[in-house]
């Protein structure tokens, strides 16, 4: 989420050993409790917490550099779970007398938010506990302040009960989905990068694009877009993926700071791709109240223009500074490499099936999570066995496992994965295949760290926000200033976004604008959905614009370029996250919202016209140098289009059927002038 601290080492094999064993603890205990439902929701939520607590003591240091002090790491990390264990034992207790502290309640919920706090700067940085501690302030001291933002005022027990129990502060929604959905899906997503999905995406990239013109560029976008299938973390991505991608940009001739910025904007991309996406769909899907795929449906169209700008600009660029693709003989055969590893695509086909027809994103997960075991498990035996008519009668035992899932139950499965570890255990290789399981496990707990403690910390926000009543506040305020004015609203709101997501990650950007933003524009009547993804694409677009660009400075030591410079190029080529969103509020088909598909198509063609003529204008460059009066011809065109004003898409057509019939014959007569 962020590059304040290191943390953990990439290779948990380089891990303490009790910090690689507290790790598939969390992971062991996240996988029963969504399999089984042995606890409750609150003691689900706490444990959840309590070991992100543990992990983050255990691994990240106060001061930023080198390891934490291990006793002093394991008082602390003991202390975080021994919350959990309150909640636990006294559950009971605390629901009767809810509301009515003991002093023991006290000292445990004041040691809670201290701890959250503190782990949330150790990994995130001093940003977000800062911009909570002031929520937090506000809540204890709010009935001081004058005018609207006054509110009655509450005692200390008050706001301890509201953040430390119950289901409206540090254990809120956020933690819940990030103590079910997301730590599942994280699990998915590490067992297949272990199991060598990343290479599957960037060979099949590389055989597809790499020999075209411009060709690591688009390698970098396609496989960054595939990424997004399993990971949905932009960061991520860029340190996954951009390994490869940034230094094979630069040696066929991308300026360092151009071929950083592909990667940032890819990779932030992915968060917007379905059917995965990235960990602030689920939290948006459970705030809203609708299902999974119902989100994922919205951002279908915007995902595919967004990434369809960023190639557009690609191959732009390319053209413009003719840069050539590798030759075909060093590109892998797209084929082979399906062909090597096809079967780790049948848990991501299966769980795209799930999420799409209306299963819950725990189930779809669980499901996936637990195929994804069986085909990694399964294809190690297979691989070794030396008759083809044991591997075909293997492959179909297999598939009809799958097929047989729901009926078979999550008991069934389980056995069904022992079975498998106990015959890999005794197979010459197996306990290879083990070990990159027992790898995933303990990845995937590294992965939800710094996730979870941001859902955690953000409760802050989200239950001083629920004591006081203070969005509703703010949100008159966006409505008074923009006086009815929705596009005044929604440049605020996008203000807003991109001011706050300045050092905090996605998903408590989300969660802070959602909140006060996003009833202002439901006021102004911009449809439910339509507002939550505004505010989310501006939240992603917040990681790529200076000063403060996450993405762009985890690229930075890649493309070993200031973070500043990547920065400029990422908002450039990023061009379609900024107008999709505007073009989206003012006409709700571009998000599949409606009845009418021709409406989505026709909006869905208007935008790739606009963003095609922007494309063209940001690069100056099309058949040839864009002349500066052509620039400003293909910018009002493209204005034209986004603009939702009577007669703007008509004066949009002739503008641009203009630019590009003009520009075609100037380029022809240039061509035939230099022959």
């Amino acid at each position: 989420m962020s590059d304040h601290n290191q943390g953990l080492a990439a290779n948990p094999s380089d891990w303490p050993k009790a910090l690689f064993y507290v790790a598939l603890l969390f992971s062991t205990f996240q996988i029963i409790t969504a399999a089984f439902h042995p606890v409750s929701s609150q003691i689900l939520r706490a444990v959840h917490v309590g070991f992100l607590l543990l992990v983050v003591f255990l691994s990240f240091p106060a001061n930023g550099k080198g390891q934490p002090w291990q006793p002093l790491a394991w008082l602390l990390g003991l202390v975080g779970m021994a919350t959990a264990a309150y909640q636990w034992i006294f559950e009971a207790d605390l629901i009767q007398r809810s509301g009515d502290l003991t002093s023991s309640d006290m000292l445990i919920g004041l040691v809670l938010i201290v701890l959250v706090f503190e782990a949330a700067r150790r990994v995130m940085g001093i940003a977000l506990p800062i911009i909570c501690a002031l929520f937090l302030a506000y809540g204890l001291f709010g009935e001081y302040l004058p005018g609207d933002l006054m509110h009655r005022g509450y005692g200390l027990d008050q706001i301890v009960n509201q953040l430390a129990f119950g289901t409206e502060g540090l254990y809120g929604t956020p933690t819940y989905v990030s103590a079910t959905y997301i730590f599942l899906f994280i699990l998915f997503g590490a067992f297949l990068e272990q199991a060598g999905m990343i290479k599957l995406f960037t060979d099949f990239a590389m055989g597809l694009f790499g020999h075209k013109l411009g060709g690591p560029a688009k390698v970098s976008v396609v496989s960054s877009a595939l990424m997004g299938t399993i990971t949905g973390s932009g960061v991520a991505n860029v340190v996954t993926t951009g390994q490869f991608t940034i230094p094979l940009m630069k040696r066929f001739g991308y300026k360092p700071a151009f071929a950083g910025g592909v990667e940032a904007t890819s990779s932030m991309g992915s968060q917007i791709m379905p059917p995965v996406m990235g960990a602030v769909a689920f939290i948006m899907a459970e705030t809203i109240n609708v299902p999974f795929f119902e989100v994922a449906k919205a951002a279908l169209i915007p995902a595919l223009l967004y990434f369809g700008s960023v190639f557009w600009m690609v191959h732009l660029e390319a053209k413009r500074a003719n840069l050539q693709g590798l030759p075909k003989d060093q590109c892998p055969n797209p084929w082979a490499a399906v062909k090597a590893r096809w079967y780790l695509l049948i848990p991501l086909f299966i769980l795209v099936y799930l999420l799409f027809s209306g299963r819950t994103p725990l189930f779809s997960g669980m499901v996936g999570l637990a195929l994804t075991a069986i085909v990694i498990l399964g294809s190690a035996i297979i691989l070794r066995v030396s008759s083809f008519g044991l591997r075909i009668a293997f492959w179909i035992a297999l598939g009809l496992l799958c097929a047989g899932f729901f009926q078979l139950g999550i008991g069934v499965v389980f056995g069904v994965v022992a079975l498998l570890v106990a015959v890999c255990w005794f197979i010459k290789g197996g306990r290879d295949t083990l070990l990159i399981c027992l790898h995933a496990l303990v990845e995937g707990a590294r992965h939800a760290v710094p996730v979870g403690i941001a859902c955690t910390l953000v409760g802050v926000i989200i239950g001083v926000v629920s004591l006081t009543g203070v969005a509703s506040t703010f949100a008159g305020y966006i409505l008074a200033i923009g006086q009815d004015n929705l596009f005044l609203s929604l440049l605020l709101t996008m203000l807003t976004c991109l001011v706050l997501g300045m050092g905090i990650p996605t998903i408590p950007n989300y969660i802070i604008t959602s909140s006060i933003a996003a009833p202002a524009l439901l006021e102004l009547g911009v449809p439910l959905i339509v507002s939550h993804m505004f505010v989310f694409y501006f939240g992603i677009m917040a990681d790529l614009t200076p000063p403060v660009a996450l993405a762009c400075f985890a690229a930075a030591p890649i493309a070993k370029e200031s973070g500043l410079k990547i920065s400029f190029w990422a908002v450039r080529i990023a061009i379609a996250g900024f107008v999709v969103p505007f073009m989206a509020v003012y006409d709700p088909a571009l998000m599949l919202q409606g009845d009418s598909l021709l409406a989505s198509l026709y909006m869905f063609l208007k935008a790739l016209l606009a963003i095609g003529l922007w494309g063209a204008v940001f690069t100056g460059f099309l058949q040839c140098k864009l002349a500066w009066w052509e620039r400003l011809l293909g910018f009002a065109a493209g204005a034209s289009l986004i603009l939702a004003t009577p007669m703007s898409d008509e004066i949009g057509f002739a503008l641009a059927a203009l630019f590009i019939a003009q520009h075609f014959w100037r380029a022809h007569r240039a061509q035939v002038a230099t022959a």
